[in-house]
């Protein structure tokens, strides 16, 4: 029986064989300015928030890749407030029918109940990671991001304290870990990658980190809001 064809739209991961981390760097943007540290600190942060400057996001939506009526969702972009401030991200589990093994931020879709989206983020946050929404300083909000599963994601930016104790849905995290805010902020670690599939050119960007001996391959979805959050905090 023939096998059929793999339509253009599919999904990268759901490519065969697929692994973003052996896709080659086609460029890397060391040459853009990194975003001073002191401006990573939290009451910087939440000057930036309060009076925002004018700027527009670089990444708005991905390739649709489903046929699916689009769905409200939120993300928690947790800033852990330590002396070095890192962001809180996840590893999700393998067998999770969208964005399986990815890293990604803690979040999810919109319930009729959630009040607004920092509700969402942080109801999302407590049931994936058990972060205590208390311990959560909502500061803004960022521009919609649209993936192509067709969720039309929010991202919610809120200061975490760093006393903060975890504990995780084993169904949907396998872990999670934190990333120094100013490594995120550096276009250096930056990587833009492409590969042309059935005629179609799909791009992204990747921000490898080693945390330890473990290698942290944040890209897709993940990694556009991170540079979408570079280019706010650097306008």
């Amino acid at each position: 029986m023939p096998i059929a064809p793999i339509p253009a739209d599919t999904p990268l991961s759901k490519l065969p064989n697929f692994d973003p981390r052996a896709i080659p760097v086609s460029g890397i943007d060391s040459h853009l300015p990194a975003v001073p540290r002191e401006a990573l600190a939290p009451a910087a942060l939440r000057a930036r928030f309060a009076a925002p400057p004018n700027w527009e996001p670089e990444v708005w939506a991905e390739r649709k890749f489903a046929d699916r009526q689009p769905a409200r969702a939120s993300v928690l972009v947790a800033v852990v407030m330590r002396e070095r401030p890192t962001v809180l991200l996840t590893e999700r589990t393998t067998h999770l029918s969208t964005h399986s093994g990815q890293v990604a931020f803690p979040g999810g879709k919109q319930d009729e109940t959630d009040v607004d989206v920092a509700h969402t983020a942080l109801r999302e946050a407590q049931e994936e990671i058990g972060l205590a929404p208390g311990l959560v300083e909502v500061i803004g909000t960022m521009p919609t991001y649209t993936t192509g599963t067709q969720f039309i994601v929010t991202p919610v930016i809120g200061l975490v304290d760093p006393d903060h104790k975890l504990a995780l849905n084993a169904f949907e995290v396998a872990d999670a870990f934190e990333v120094p805010l100013d490594f995120l902020m550096n276009p250096a670690h930056h990587h833009r990658h492409s590969i042309e599939w059935a005629g179609v050119r799909r791009e992204w960007f990747s921000m490898p980190y080693m945390d330890g001996s473990t290698e942290r391959f944040i890209w897709g979805a993940t990694a556009g809001m991170l540079r979408n959050f570079y280019r706010f905090l650097a306008a």
